[in-house]
Formats: C-alpha cells, structure tokens, sequence
C-alpha cells in the first residue's frame, strides 16, 4: 500500500511541482487525502449502517449509487442524514464527493468550483472542520493563470490521488504521506522537517516508554506542546489497551501544521471530545492553562536551538522561576522542555527529543541542568544516532524526566551506532527499539551500551551529561602483524618495480619522429631500473 500511496503522491506532485514550492504544494495534496478520506469513510459508513455487505459493495461507484439512492428517498434520506452525524460526525453532499470529483475530472467535466463547495459545506456546517481548508487556496495565480488553467492543474491532482485507497492504508495516512513529501522533496519540502514531525520509529521508542506500566488505565492524557503533524502523541494509542479514552492536548505555532494535526487526530478517529488543540505560541504564553493542564505523559520534539525573547519577566512565570535562570535568547532548548515538564503530573513522564549540547552547554543551561539533577528529575538519556530527522542531520538525545523521585541517579543508552541506512536517511528497525526499551527497563549497566550513574559520579563530572563520559563504547585496535605488513611492502615493490621495467621496455620500443626526441629520453630516464 505504502507503494502506491507514494507513488501516486509522486504523480499528482509532478502537476503541481513546476508552479510552486514544495512546502505549498504539500498542503494541496495532504489536504485533499484527507478530503478523500472523509469521502470514502462516508461512503463506507453508509454502506455498514445499511446493513450491506462490503463485499457486495466493492467500489466506490456502487456505494456512491446507493448513497445516492437512500438520499432520494424522502422516506430514509433525514434518518440516514442524522445516523451519519452520530457516527461519524458529518456529512457530504453527494454531488461533492471526491469520487464523483474525480469522476468527472476523469471525463473532463469537473469545475474547481465544486470542490470549493464541498470545503465551504463542511467547514461552514461542523465545528471541527473549521479553517482545516484554509492553505488550500484554489484561488492562487500559482495553480494557473486564469480559471481554466487552475482547474486543469486540480484535475489532474486529483486524477492521481482518486487511485489512493486511503482506508486500507496501514498506518498513518496522512503521516506516511508527509514522511513521503518532504524526503522525496528534502531540498524545499525538508527545510526544518524535524521540527514538525518525528520519524515513526523514534515515535514508537518514545510513546512506548512514556506508556509503560501504563497499558490498563481506562483514562490516560498525552501533550505535545510542538505538537507539529500530531503523529508524535497518536502513536500512544499502540500502547494503551482501551484507546476511546485516550485524551490529546497539544499546541503548535505554525497554523498550517496545526491543521494538519487536526487532520490526522480526525483520520486516526479520535473523537472531538478527546482533542483539546491550540494554535499558539507555546513558549511565550503558558498553554494550557485551565483544567486540566497536567497530564500523565508528556511528548515533545521541538525545533531545535531555537530563539525565544528570554524576557526577565519570564522569572515570575511557574514554567521556570524555581530553576534561577531562564534559556538563552538563542537556545530556547531548556525553555521547551521546562515547560512540558511544568505540565506532567506527579506520576507521569516525560520524553522529549533534544540536541546534544543540552548535555554539557554551561552557563545558564548549566544551571538549570544541574536543578534538574539535584531534584532527581532527568530519569534517563538516550543518544540517537545522527540523520534520523528531515532538515537535519546532527545527532539527538532523548530526555527521560520524572517527578518526585527518591533516587536521583540517571541512565544512559549509547544507541548512537544502531540504525540502518537508508538512501540519505538513518533508520531504526523494530530491533533496535527492543534493545534501547530493554536497556531502559533494566537500567543496568550494559557493555559499550548502557550505564546507571549515581549522583555522586555526575557531580562529579560538574553536572555535565555527555554521554561518552558514562558509556565507554572505544573498540580497541587489532595488534598490528609488522611481519605481515612488511611482507606486503616488500611485494608492492616488486609489483612496481615490474612495471616500471615494462614501461622501460615499452617506450624504448616506440618509433618517433626528431622532434619527440627529448621526450622519449627524459621519458626513459623516468623508467629507468635496475635490476
């Protein structure tokens, strides 16, 4: 599935690539799959409340007629209308469908205008789709210069995603298809990608360990404070046995990716209930911050080294007045992570996915690291390898915090040199997770690996929380064979010295004209041998 679904991307990004940058022309194809999904999942959902088989509706076409059909009758069409809403929150005119979109885009009769209407229909009628369609700007000189060149551009955009089965997708189908966009398209997709969405397996590693012990709980919150595509916190969901009361509180600056969370929180079918979402700037005003504003896990992986105002009011602000000082003005780090750390409850934790240099950066950094210490709140750190995220190939750690701890030791998983390589891009694999959650549940002392620290040994290192000063992962070198490599010198020179005398040989062989005279002899005295 994930094939075709990225190479039917390719195709409908080959319309639009040639008119506009890429990370405009992500937002026109991850916007109409997800228009496409809420279509199809209509469809489908009309067909199992008619108490039809799939089987015996296979196709779009045929669940499109007897949509078509129930709406037609005076007699089913209200009760249809109102069941549709109850399950799945919605509804879409039929006129308005992706299918019969791409149906007449297919005979060359679709107007722009009609996906216009469908957009306006859902986010004028049902408050959780309200501005998702926003960056969708059908309207925009960059589709074409007049009417009927943007809609020729659509037509075949649409052409192409009409062959996407979205509801059969294993995964997360609009975090497969970003994944997809921006490292296909890296050079302009990719700028900053890390800020805005985690590979999946790091995602995996992290909601794996924020959720143990947890499995069982009936009501379980998760918040992501830089929330990017949402795909970070909804991977909790693989972890908690009873998902419907999953709670998801996140917030994100950038209002382009904030629609696309809100997107991917609908697709993966939490209800509007379990979403509490902001648009807004994280750290320069505390969200959230009525009830409930603790939470039992904590997700974060914000852009990295970033710049925030580190305003001296920001000391009488309850994120970060008991640490004594604030985040530089160029390194918003420690400013991220107190804040998602202010928001975890007594038992929860915390994991959020830094660079390196929070580990050992003095000054203020420095001072709040070592509050952290002392508290005993950094539970664990774990070194990523380096180019696992878009936009960025440094290095990453993961920070493991915890409240309330009567130990105040820390662990530390070198896992720096465990991925596969892939194109540009690193890797984890399924076995390189099992080994660092093994690693953090045992939390002992694993060779070239992992290490418990005390307290004592990280005072001792002034706080500093590199990791090659806990985990010793040197490999030493083989005893180098002095017979065996002089007897491989000894045959070079033979080999060259063969060669030379051939060359000799070669030149001294050749007929040549009284001009190259001078040539040939300065030639000969080059390859001149003895034997």
């Amino acid at each position: 599935m994930s094939t075709n679904l990225n190479q039917r991307l390719f195709n409908a990004a080959d319309s639009l690539r040639s008119k506009m940058d890429a990370s405009e022309y992500k937002n026109y194809l991850l916007g109409l799959v997800f228009y496409k999904y809420l279509s199809d999942q209509l469809l489908q959902t009309v067909v199992e409340q008619a108490g039809e088989l799939l089987k015996e509706y296979n196709s779009l076409e045929k669940q499109e007629k007897l949509y078509r059909d129930f709406l037609e009758d005076e007699s089913t069409k209200a009760d249809l209308i109102q069941t549709l809403k109850d399950v799945i929150n919605y509804d879409i005119e039929p006129d308005y469908l992706f299918h019969h979109l791409a149906k007449q885009a297919k005979q060359g009769t679709f107007q722009l205008n009609d996906l216009h209407k469908g957009f306006i229909y859902l986010t004028t009628n049902f408050e959780q789709f309200e501005g998702l369609f926003d960056d969708i700007d059908l309207t925009s000189r960059k589709l074409g210069q007049d009417d009927q060149q943007r809609n020729i551009t659509i037509t075949e955009v649409i052409k192409q995603l009409d062959e996407i089965d979205v509801l059969s997708h294993d995964g997360d189908v609009v975090g497969d298809a970003y994944e997809y966009l921006i490292s296909e398209f890296a050079s302009s997709a990719g700028k900053k990608a890390g800020e805005f969405y985690t590979p999946k397996m790091v995602s995996k590693m992290m909601a794996r360990i924020v959720t143990l012990g947890e499995e069982d709980r009936k009501i379980f919150s998760v918040y992501d404070a830089a929330m990017g595509s949402g795909s970070l916190m909804l991977n909790v969901k693989d972890y908690i046995k009873d998902t419907r009361n999953i709670k998801y509180h996140g917030q994100e600056l950038n209002t382009t990716t904030y629609n696309l969370a809100r997107m991917n929180l609908i697709l993966h079918g939490v209800d509007n209930e379990n979403m509490n979402l902001n648009n807004g700037d994280t750290l320069n005003k505390d969200w959230p911050t009525d009830e409930p504003y603790l939470f039992d896990s904590v997700l974060m992986n914000p852009p990295y080294s970033a710049k925030w105002s580190s305003d001296d009011s920001f000391m009488e602000d309850s994120r970060f007045m008991r640490y004594g000082r604030l985040a530089p003005k160029s390194k918003a780090d420690f400013a991220f992570l107190l804040h998602g750390f202010y928001h975890l409850k007594d038992t929860g934790t915390m994991a959020i996915v830094l660079p390196h240099g929070i580990l050992f950066r003095g000054g203020a950094e420095g001072a709040i690291r070592q509050k952290l210490l002392e508290d005993g709140s950094i539970y664990a750190v774990i070194g990523m390898p380096s180019n696992l995220f878009f936009g960025t190939s440094i290095p990453t750690t993961v920070v493991i915090l915890k409240k309330n701890r009567t130990d105040r030791d820390v662990l530390f998983i070198d896992a720096s040199n465990d991925f596969e390589k892939e194109r540009n891009q690193n890797k984890l694999t399924e076995k390189h997770l099992d080994k660092i959650i093994e690693a953090y549940t045992d939390r002992d002392f694993k060779d070239k690996y992992s290490y418990l620290a005390s307290f004592d040994e990280i005072k001792e290192n002034d706080f500093n929380l590199n990791i090659p000063r806990y985990v010793d992962t040197f490999e030493e070198e083989e005893p180098v064979d002095m017979a065996q490599v002089g007897a491989e010198i000894k045959e070079i020179r033979e080999e060259q010295k063969q060669l030379q005398k051939e060359l000799y040989d070669t030149i001294s062989e050749l007929t040549y004209s009284k001009e190259d005279e001078d040539w040939i002899k300065g030639a000969l005295e080059v390859f001149k041998y003895e034997d």
